[in-house]
């Protein structure tokens, strides 16, 4: 009888400080938000911050959600081949980069098992060159867009932030820089520099600044005046602070989508050079190979067209994930296929009932 009695006990001092813990925690809560419970439109630090991570969460489900279109997928899917092609060229190819640019027997003979794509100039291997072509291409691209990124980023941010001399003196300059098509001013830098890779990357880098310098300017200007670039200077922020680290960031947004749509045409751009003849003799381009089979487009059609098929690919991978990046990040075009779905849902629904009351 004791020990029931005592158990009895326990539990009922166990259940009357339960009790007394629950009742102190609602006093305690009550107290650290009273601010929360009195003064109308007052939000907690903690809920607040849970809805900034859930809105980050749903903005990239968001954002994958767009990616996820059929002709987006398929830029993808043609720029990882292309890619993949180039970084293990050698791999891939089934003769090696010596062979490639020497000379064998067979000049522009047909599709055989040893040339599974025909033979070019030479006797060269069409598929062999076509997979060093990407490496190629892709090696003078990417390093020539990302120095027009980076200084066309820079003098535009500098042009649109401070205005006045800074904007006109920078402004200017790229004017005659884009008063030259873009192609001529490249063979003009070529041949006073030379024929050599570097020169041909560095060419193309300098023609592509001022587009962005433009591109991100304009952003800027209407950037600048808006209420947390305000707030930023009332902080005592600098103005490289300001034009890096605040404005930047939210006009980056044109200058990403046009940086993939420009990858594809320095590609085309490239291959039109390689025609012309201003081109590193010691790469495989495949703009090269188009022009030494455009004597021949009749009784070996396959030494231009592969190329030109390779050509095609890549120009279009990347303008096809272009268009899915400008779908996903330009928020105009968000909202104007968002209410052309809702028409047709609409649309959909009006005819459903329309049906049901016949």
């Amino acid at each position: 009888m004791e020990k029931k009695n005592t158990q009895q006990e326990i539990e009922e001092e166990i259940k009357s400080k339960g009790k007394d813990n629950i009742i102190k925690k609602i006093f305690s809560w009550i107290l650290k938000n009273v601010k929360f419970l009195l003064i109308p439109a007052s939000r907690l630090e903690e809920l607040s911050i849970r809805q900034i991570e859930y809105e980050k969460k749903i903005s990239k489900r968001k954002f994958i959600r767009r990616m996820k279109s059929t002709l987006t997928i398929f830029g993808m899917l043609l720029i990882f081949f292309i890619v993949t092609i180039a970084v293990f060229a050698p791999w891939f190819s089934p003769y090696t980069f010596d062979v490639l640019v020497g000379i064998a027997p067979g000049n522009y003979d047909p599709p055989s098992p040893a040339h599974l794509l025909g033979q070019g100039r030479l006797g060269r291997d069409i598929l062999g060159r076509i997979i060093y072509g990407a490496r190629a291409s892709l090696t003078i691209a990417l390093p020539s867009i990302l120095f027009s990124l980076i200084f066309g980023v820079i003098f535009g941010v500098i042009a649109g932030f401070y205005g006045g001399w800074a904007d006109s003196i920078i402004m200017r300059i790229m004017d005659i820089l884009l008063a030259f098509p873009g192609l001529i001013l490249a063979m003009v830098f070529i041949a006073m520099w030379g024929q050599h890779m570097e020169y041909i990357m560095l060419a193309y880098g300098i023609i592509g600044v001022p587009y962005y310098s433009r591109l991100i300017r304009s952003s800027v200007v209407q950037s600048r005046d808006l209420p947390y670039v305000q707030a930023a200077k009332v902080t005592g922020a600098g103005n490289w602070r300001i034009m890096f680290k605040h404005i930047l960031p939210n006009c980056i947004q044109p200058v990403i989508i046009s940086f993939t749509f420009d990858i594809g045409g320095i590609i085309l751009s490239l291959a039109g050079l390689a025609f012309l003849g201003f081109s590193d003799p010691q790469l495989i381009e495949w703009g090269n190979d188009i022009a030494d089979a455009r004597l021949h487009l009749y009784e070996a059609p396959w030494g231009a067209f592969w190329p030109g098929f390779m050509i095609l690919l890549a120009v279009l991978g990347f303008m096809l994930l272009g268009d899915g990046l400008r779908d996903a990040l330009d928020p105009r075009l968000r909202n104007i296929y968002g209410a052309k779905k809702k028409k047709r849902k609409k649309g959909k629904k009006e005819e459903n009932d329309s049906y049901e009351k016949k």
